[in-house]
């Protein structure tokens, strides 16, 4: 596992970030953005959307961290890297689902255990890992 993967795990099982913000919190000073806002603004897209089972939250961080890395952030250009930053969504996306069968929280395989659960912990390495490998 990579230093930032190894990072997201940490926040999520040791200090209780929810998925999403374990996963984007872990590439905040790499990409020069204040952990605690990134943390402030994923506090609802834990548990698929705040707990709705939508879009895993690891995914969404994922996600988050891809268009963070790779946004020109040219707001008088907006679309200058968009369609490059979508195709890497969806890359990411299908790295993703051929691990865990699904992007949807409610639909991924869980597994019995205490909170965290093992499940959710895997997510949040391979997601981070994921963002990892394409960024590296």
């Amino acid at each position: 596992m990579g230093k930032l993967a190894d990072s997201a795990v940490n926040k999520f099982v040791d200090k209780g970030y929810n998925c999403c913000q374990a996963v984007i919190c872990a590439f905040c000073e790499e990409y020069g953005t204040a952990e605690l806002d990134a943390f402030k603004m994923t506090e609802g897209f834990g548990s698929g959307m705040g707990g709705l089972g939508d879009t895993c939250g690891a995914v969404t961080g994922l996600f988050l961290t891809l268009s963070l890395a790779n946004s020109a952030g040219d707001m008088e250009k907006p679309k200058e890297t968009k369609m490059d930053t979508y195709k890497k969504v969806r890359e990411a996306a299908g790295a993703f689902k051929e691990k865990h069968e699904s992007l949807y929280c409610r639909e991924i395989p869980k597994e019995k255990g205490s909170q965290p659960l093992p499940s959710c912990i895997r997510c949040v390495k391979d997601a981070a890992e994921i963002a990892e490998r394409m960024l590296g």
